[in-house]
């Protein structure tokens, strides 16, 4: 079988995103020939430096489609979902899009033109959309992978990636059982090699060994393995496996090491200084644009509570390296929410929230006065959400590792919100942890700005809000 085409899930993603740009630009040039239609003088002068126009439309509506996570590898949504979100993405760029035109005259294409290029990229990007997706899926295209163990880290790994979604970049052949691992995957998914292994994986087609025994103390074939590589074939602990395929760090008997020997946490003074200005720049931009908005929240907040009720609410959090400081935030529950003193995660249809503030929530509006925290240095834009002293103390004992998200600013927004739902219980926490971690193992500018990003469709479809 081709290795062309057995190809990682982040390279079908820019993959995706080449056609789509390709497809979108050519959209535009078909657009001017349909407005222009017999007037074939105006079409061959409009089209003078029409490709920096046509791609200027084609980025602004690609980093919409991502805004909207519709390029998110692990995005759990039916075609009709992908279609809704991709005709949001193309309003929400086609209004950034005449706003740009107002501002910067010399690169409007016209309202006729702008329409037209928006009806039919919208029609091809659909069109490939569902074509590549069905691609994507299909086996044929995936990495094929064997797991030497069958334990419990085994079939622990096994549950994690048991969604279609959660292997789109691979295909899970089955599992060797090796050493003296009692078996914990199920018959179906053993494996029994034949003849050598690099013999018996070359038969298979296999591209890549995935290493996750319980116990590799004297079981491990390293001879076999290094042969097995020696052909061109992967060899992957199976936490390193983890972290690229599911976007977290795999907690567990191994991590100390797994996390002290690793690449990763970055944090140069020149990394520092480029998040800074990140944070600078981003919370300035943000200040400007939702100024009215902040503006209206403090208004209904009054209006709702009367004169003498805060708009405000100031609340200890847990920050860098473990220094406490304090949050603003717009209020969104009763004055007397916690009278008695008692920290407590916020609930469902928790009754101790308003009206105004069961909408705030939603619309995560009651985060913007954060600016001022990220401007005065507490916090990041990105990065782990700080948590209260009080279940700060709790996790730092119950769950290893937990300091470890001090190891950076916390942020407005991050990827473990990106990646999973509010969090209320120890068990949430634990997992939300994986993320978080991650994050400050492989954090950078393009990450940030990605997370920024995508972070626009957590607000639009108040995913995680409560």
């Amino acid at each position: 079988m081709s290795r062309f085409l057995q190809l990682s899930a982040l390279s079908w993603q820019f993959l995706l995103v080449l056609v789509e740009f390709l497809l979108i630009t050519a959209s535009v040039y078909a657009a001017v020939m349909l407005r222009f239609w017999g007037h074939a003088g105006t079409q061959t002068a409009f089209e003078q430096d029409l490709y920096w126009r046509a791609s200027l439309v084609a980025i602004l509506l690609i980093l919409s489609m991502a805004a909207l996570g519709l390029y998110q590898i692990h995005l759990r949504a039916g075609w009709l979902g992908r279609l809704s979100r991709l005709a949001v993405a193309f309003v929400l760029g086609g209004m950034a899009l005449t706003v740009l035109f107002y501002l910067v005259p010399e690169l409007d294409l016209g309202r006729g033109v702008l329409g037209i290029s928006l009806l039919l990229g919208y029609l091809v990007v659909s069109i490939w959309g569902l074509l590549s997706q069905s691609l994507v899926d299909a086996d044929l295209f995936k990495r094929r992978v064997i797991m030497l163990g069958a334990g419990e880290r085994a079939a622990e790994f096994v549950l994690m990636m048991r969604r279609k979604t959660d292997q789109r970049g691979f295909k899970l052949l089955g599992c060797v059982p090796i050493g003296a691992d009692p078996v914990s995957v199920s018959e179906s998914l053993l494996l029994h090699p034949d003849g050598t292994l690099n013999e018996w994986v070359s038969r298979l087609g296999v591209q890549e060994i995935v290493v996750g025994p319980d116990d590799r103390r004297g079981t491990l074939p390293v001879d076999a393995l290094l042969e097995c590589k020696k052909s061109g074939r992967a060899v992957t602990e199976l936490a390193q496996f983890v972290e690229r395929e599911a976007g977290k760090i795999k907690m567990g008997p191994t991590s100390p090491s797994w996390l002290v020997f690793s690449d990763g946490f970055n944090a140069s003074p020149m990394r520092s200084m480029t998040k800074r200005a990140f944070d600078l720049g981003t919370a300035l931009l943000v200040s400007l644009v939702a100024g009215p908005l902040m503006l209206l929240t403090a208004l209904a907040i009054r209006m709702e509570s009367g004169p003498g009720a805060p708009i405000l609410y100031r609340q200890e959090r847990v920050g860098e390296n473990g220094k406490v400081f304090r949050l603003i935030k717009f209020r969104s529950m009763g004055v007397d929410a916690e009278s008695d003193g008692v920290a407590r995660w916020a609930s469902k249809n928790d009754d101790r929230v308003t009206r105004v503030g069961r909408f705030i929530r939603k619309a995560r509006l009651d985060e913007l006065p954060q600016i001022w925290n990220v401007l005065r240095g507490d916090m990041s834009f990105v990065g782990p959400r700080p948590e209260r002293p009080k279940f700060v103390n709790e996790f730092n004992v119950r769950i290893g590792y937990y300091a470890l998200r001090h190891a950076v600013k916390p942020g407005l927004t991050g990827w473990a919100q990106l990646r999973y739902s509010y969090g209320s219980s120890m068990k949430d926490a634990e997992e939300k942890l994986k993320y978080d971690l991650f994050y400050v193992k492989n954090h950078n500018f393009v990450f940030d700005l990605a997370i920024l990003v995508q972070t626009v469709e957590v607000v639009l479809f108040g995913r995680g809000s409560r």
